[in-house]
């Protein structure tokens, strides 16, 4: 019987080789240019035996698999069967998913986080090599990711999953800090110990000069901290009874109009801050219960600050955090697929968001130190569909290995692999 068809094209077999992630090979060879192989065998503990697995050969092809828009460990499974991605990568051996998940868990017990922690923090350093900036913005939040886990904890969001602590420096995207936490650890738990440990993932020579956080940091020791280390900050307030009555006490003459409400400053202190700050308000008409009649007419927000601008700059400054932090987080988690954790342990979870964290790290780099600009606020979504999907075809003449693409992608490739080399000899 005629095989019946919509479109006239027909099926035929080849037994050239093809892979469909031919422009995922330039994120690969960065990966080799930015030494993160010989990092990871160095700073991670190594197999047991002599026939084991290196840590390069479970985290390479993870970062790929993540790179690629694989969201469990079972999509492994494509970077492993793609034999002309394997050909000209690194790839010669790759674990099963199984024993990825194995190792995921040794290393949570067994330092695996601390010498990941190494390697992002090396990663940087390079990365920010020659950049020109001196003094950085850091913006921290925490982010839920709900679980299925029997042992993720609730969150106050009210589902069972992780807190995570992100670190991002507003100035190039990166992570340069991320602390994995469980579900029912409050986001205010331990933010001075995460800016120091973010400060001490910075390279020689450049520091931390501002900090953004939301109210979860309004802390008295993290402004003392701040004031101590002269780091300039915008906090948000919480609205508490002492912020309250300080708002209480402006004169009324002291506010301006700003973006549909009000805004007005006084200076104030908390109980254990060494110094008084300011505390930047906004004050906006709010819906009242269309019911019952009740709650406040008005709806307040307060920033707390030692920076030296007006109000208004202080907060179109603040309000960056949501460029700068908020939707690179989502990035993280969405683009990333940081969204859904692969293992029941806490410990396994931690090591493989941090995997995702250096992951997201090295596409920041790989777009900004490899591709001209007009690609440089792409989600990574974007840049699979229009770069990583590129299919090729693996040709071998004279003992080499060719990677064949159509002609209209032949000069961006050749740049790109340019700018690679340039970046593994700076």
């Amino acid at each position: 019987m005629i095989q019946q068809k919509v479109l006239g094209f027909k099926i035929e077999k080849t037994e050239d080789t093809i892979t469909p992630h031919g422009g995922l090979a330039l994120a690969g060879e960065f990966l080799v240019g930015a030494k993160i192989r010989q990092l990871a065998d160095k700073h991670l503990p190594a197999p047991g035996s002599g026939n084991g697995y290196q840590p390069s050969e479970y985290i390479y092809p993870m970062i790929l698999m993540l790179h690629g828009g694989g969201s469990k460990l079972e999509d492994l499974r494509v970077i492993r069967q793609d034999e002309g991605l394997r050909e000209i990568l690194p790839l010669e051996r790759m674990p099963s998913s199984d024993a990825t998940g194995d190792w995921l868990r040794r290393m949570g017990t067994n330092g695996g986080l601390k010498g990941l922690g190494v390697v992002n923090q090396r990663l940087i350093k390079r990365g920010m090599k020659k950049d020109g900036i001196k003094h950085y913005t850091l913006d921290i939040d925490a982010t839920g990711i709900e679980a299925e886990k029997e042992a993720a904890k609730m969150t106050y969001k009210g589902y069972r999953g992780y807190m995570p602590m992100v670190g991002h420096l507003a100035e190039n995207g990166l992570v340069v800090g991320d602390e994995f936490r469980e579900g029912n650890e409050a986001p205010a738990a331990k933010n001075l110990e995460f800016i120091k440990y973010c400060r001490k993932q910075m390279p020689d020579g450049k520091g931390i000069k501002y900090l953004r956080a939301d109210s979860a940091t309004y802390q008295a020791e993290v402004i003392n901290y701040c004031d101590e280390k002269g780091i300039e900050f915008a906090i948000g307030a919480d609205l508490d009874k002492a912020v309250l009555r300080a708002i209480e006490n402006i004169p009324q003459n002291a506010w301006k109009p700003y973006k549909h409400g009000c805004i007005a400053e006084t200076v104030h202190c908390m109980n254990k801050t060494k110094k008084a700050f300011r505390l930047i308000v906004i004050c906006r008409p709010y819906q009242k219960n269309l019911f019952t009649e009740e709650g406040p007419s008005v709806k307040y927000t307060a920033i707390a600050t030692n920076r030296k601008e007006s109000a208004e700059e202080i907060l179109k400054w603040y309000n960056l955090r949501g460029q700068h932090s908020e939707n690179r987080i989502k990035e993280l988690k969405i683009g990333f697929r940081m969204e859904s954790m692969p293992c029941g342990q806490f410990e396994a979870n931690a090591v493989f968001f941090r995997i995702g964290v250096l992951a997201y790290n090295l596409y920041r780099l790989f777009i900004s130190k490899t591709l001209d600009k007009s690609w440089h606020h792409h989600q990574v979504q974007t840049v699979r569909w229009r770069l990583y999907q590129i299919a090729g075809k693996i040709v071998y003449h004279a003992n080499q290995v060719f990677l064949k693409i159509h002609r209209r992608f032949y000069d961006l490739f050749n740049e790109v692999r340019l700018r690679i080399w340039e970046f593994a000899n700076t």
